[in-house]
């Protein structure tokens, strides 16, 4: 059984990174609430209070995606042979779901605002906006080369993108209605950020949901695999394939392999050298565990249904 780990690209300083973006993100969406509410108090604006809530949510989900980080660092043991790798993906999985409910509560107030159109021509609730757009924004640009290919990040991105598009919509809306009495504006800009949202929500729910019911990867294509596996001298057949992503790094492969005639342990272990290299540079596989057969009585398939 050759367990071969091919070099990760990621460094830990990248990672320390992450978590340092994903802090500085958190601490300024706590100040970006604490503002809010106390703008909201002094202007009586329910408006803004509205907004702090939404920040606040902000805050949940981004120290969601910072613990999965941190724990996603920590070791195996012998009670988690993994470690934590795993919980990148259900923080995406659990911020992807909030993310569509976030949607539909925005949805849901766009369409009370418009049937009963609330008059905020207080300058104070357009410069909350604006501090809230600076300070997501800033976190937005924090966290964006990291939401590319890591869907933890992603999800924390699209969390503080909303916001910040959501705070966009009530600044656009304060302006045209202090200055030219157009109240629906925002309403239907929040209605676009929704719909936005629930497409981005969903896709993510759909990714994360992939890994954890240990599908097989998109990028791999299992009767490739087998195919070129048997073109090897001596393998007859192979058959019981399970191949599934442990998190965004990691690709798993087991299968059983059945051999024409009983070679050596150290004929497999070259055979074996081969294959892990061909996966790995075919399809991305990083880890791989074969069971050697010779003349065994079992279900010879390649997917074996329990």
């Amino acid at each position: 059984m050759g367990h071969h780990h091919h070099g990760h690209s990621h460094s830990h300083a990248h990672s320390d990174l992450k978590g340092r973006n994903l802090l500085i993100s958190i601490f300024l969406n706590i100040g970006i609430t604490l503002a809010q509410i106390i703008g909201g108090l002094l202007s009586g604006s329910l408006a803004l209070l509205s907004d702090a809530l939404h920040n606040f949510s902000d805050v949940l989900s981004l120290v969601i995606s910072y613990g999965a980080q941190r724990l996603g660092k920590r070791q195996a043991s012998s009670l988690k042979t993994f470690g934590y790798k795993r919980a990148e993906i259900l923080a995406a999985f659990i911020n992807a779901a909030t993310l569509v409910v976030v949607a539909i509560i925005l949805m849901k107030e766009a369409v009370e605002r418009l049937l009963d159109p609330q008059e905020i021509a207080s300058n104070l609730v357009i410069w909350m906006a604006l501090i809230a757009i600076a300070g997501n924004g800033f976190s937005v640009l924090l966290l964006k080369k990291d939401s590319n290919h890591n869907m933890n990040m992603k999800s924390a991105y699209l969390h503080l993108l909303t916001d910040m598009m959501a705070s966009v919509a009530v600044l656009i809306g304060g302006v045209l209605m202090k200055y030219f009495q157009i109240y629906w504006v925002d309403a239907l800009l929040t209605m676009i950020i929704g719909v936005y949202l629930i497409y981005m929500g969903y896709d993510l729910l759909k990714e994360s949901t992939k890994v954890l019911m240990l599908f097989t990867p998109k990028s791999v294509v299992i009767q490739d695999i087998v195919e070129s596996i048997c073109t090897i001298e001596p393998v007859k057949n192979v058959h019981h394939v399970h191949i599934w992503q442990l998190n965004e790094e990691e690709v798993h492969m087991e299968a059983h392999i059945d051999f024409k005639n009983d070679i050596r342990l150290s004929e497999f272990d070259e055979i074996l050298e081969k294959i892990e290299e061909h996966v790995y540079h075919k399809h991305g596989i990083n880890h791989v565990n074969i069971q050697p057969e010779f003349d065994k009585c079992d279900s010879k398939s390649v997917i074996v249904q329990d």
